[in-house]
């Protein structure tokens, strides 16, 4: 009787399979419920009238897809974009792979004076802090290094001199995640925006007092024109801080209550190289360390000798703040990276290339895919949810993978460092800590790709890409519906 009912079952499913086409199911037994109640959420969800879904499902062990809707067509992966850009990285790059900062120069110390050039070259660091500059400029005072006659070189040769992807959009080109690419840049935290600076606005101590404006790092790179005032107690907050295109800046208007709470933003800078020669300077000047001539760009002469250099954590420690806060910058850095070493040129069209050709070492198919960036925040990248579950199910199997797993956000733990993207998601016992998976959102897009734990024991590798939506943060309460009923089996 059993036997009867199954056979009856897999006619019905065949058959329902071949009438939508949208739907496959490959694993039939003990996942009908799963698929009934997912087509049910798409089909009568509001915030999906009028938008695409793709969805995809596989089982972790054998790779099979047991749910797939829409699987095939090619979506706005946003952030998704990023899982192909860390797995590339890993394998071209290694875990192990560190960028080296380097300081040079082209003269000889006489009398606590260097007659020359002190030059800085990037190769692609996007962890650099102020705090590192400090630390070049105090290995320079160890020489015993009083002045330098000369000019403060900053080279950037490592990588080309174009400073946006393709499609960035131009109102994201003052934002933090929409900072100029430079093989020579700085981050304001520990969160590593790099390209980028931290701008905090309190309320003054009384009504019609100027806020106070504090940035991080101190400097003076940016212009800061506080036309902001502080308000009453009991007043609205209404405050903007916005860079002017093409120009270093920061304009802040509007009002802040007394006593409200500190607004931040992060801005990025324009010319990163010349933002990270200032910061130098400063750190040589703040070691009592004079520099008499200018601040410039340039290359480093082949016959300068290197001073002193600076190394970043390893590419398995940047992968942390790279994934967990989706940094846009990061990728693109990585793109350039696998050109520079792999072609010989740090450009988006060598990283591109060498991207493509990687992945598909995992079975992903390059010829179904649209790729102008490596974060995302193009409109233009195009990836079917199939392809990201393929690319999620085979790099198990690389030594790499735990880096790679322990680089995804995971569901509903605060920690910053842990739950990233999702910290503030998914906290039902359910699916707290059982799943891992990076986010994307680009406006109309939301998106989420990764692995969870069932109720069962058992690993799921899903894709979730949302376009079209009117709502991107409603996309999201989909999202994690979706995944709960994945949790659930």
């Amino acid at each position: 009787m059993i036997n009867r009912l199954k056979y009856y079952t897999l006619i019905f499913i065949t058959v329902l399979a071949a009438s939508v086409p949208s739907i496959k199911v490959n694993a039939i037994y003990g996942y009908e419920n799963m698929t009934q109640q997912i087509n049910q959420l798409i089909n009568n969800e509001p915030a999906l009238k009028g938008a695409i879904a793709g969805i995809s499902i596989r089982t972790a062990t054998d790779g099979k897809i047991i749910y797939a809707h829409q699987g095939d067509i090619r979506l706005r992966p946003a952030s998704n974009m990023k899982l192909l850009t860390a797995a590339a990285a890993l394998t071209i790059l290694g875990e192990d792979h560190t960028f080296t900062t380097e300081i040079h120069t082209d003269g000889l110390v006489k009398k606590k004076t260097l007659h020359g050039n002190l030059y800085l070259k990037g190769k692609g660091d996007p962890t650099l802090l102020k705090s590192d500059f400090d630390k070049m400029a105090e290995d320079i005072q160890k020489r015993g290094i009083k002045k330098i006659k000369g000019n403060l070189v900053g080279d950037d040769s490592w990588y080309d001199n174009v400073r946006y992807s393709l499609d960035l959009p131009w109102s994201d080109e003052t934002t933090h995640y929409g900072a100029q690419i430079s093989a020579l840049t700085a981050s304001p935290t520990r969160d590593f925006d790099a390209g980028s600076v931290k701008v905090l606005v309190q309320p003054g101590t009384k009504k019609g007092n100027k806020p106070i404006v504090k940035i991080t790092p101190k400097t003076n790179y940016l212009k800061i024109n506080n036309h902001a005032v502080t308000g009453p107690v009991d007043g609205k907050k209404d405050i903007t801080i916005e860079r002017e295109h093409a120009r270093n800046i920061v304009t802040i208007e509007g009002t802040i209550p007394t006593k409200a709470k500190t607004e931040k933003e992060w801005i990025g800078v324009w010319e990163p190289t010349r933002y990270v020669v200032s910061l130098l300077n400063q750190s040589l000047t703040e070691h009592g360390i004079q520099v008499t001539g200018k601040l410039k760009t340039g290359l480093v002469p082949d016959t300068a000798r290197i001073l002193t250099t600076h190394q970043s954590m390893p590419l398995s420690g940047l992968l942390v703040p790279f994934m967990k806060l989706s940094n846009n910058v990061h990728a693109e850095i990585l793109i350039k990276e696998m050109g520079r070493v792999v072609k010989g040129e740090g450009s988006w069209e060598k990283g591109l290339s060498v991207l493509k050709n990687e992945i598909t070492k995992y079975g992903v198919n390059p010829n179904t895919l649209v790729l102008r960036d490596g974060s995302g925040v193009s409109h233009v990248d195009l990836i079917p949810a199939n392809q990201l579950t393929q690319l999620l199910f085979a790099v198990q199997k690389e030594k790499w993978f735990p880096s790679y797993l322990h680089s995804l956000p995971v569901a509903g733990e605060s920690e910053k460092m842990v739950g990233g993207t999702l910290r503030n998601r998914m906290k039902d016992p359910l699916v707290r800590g059982k799943v891992y998976a990076k986010t994307g959102t680009i406006s109309t897009v939301s998106s989420i790709s990764g692995y969870v734990k069932t109720k069962s024991g058992q690993t799921l590798i899903f894709s979730i890409l949302l376009n079209n939506l009117m709502d991107d943060s409603k996309g999201k309460k989909v999202e994690d519906l979706l995944i709960t009923i994945l949790a659930n089996q």
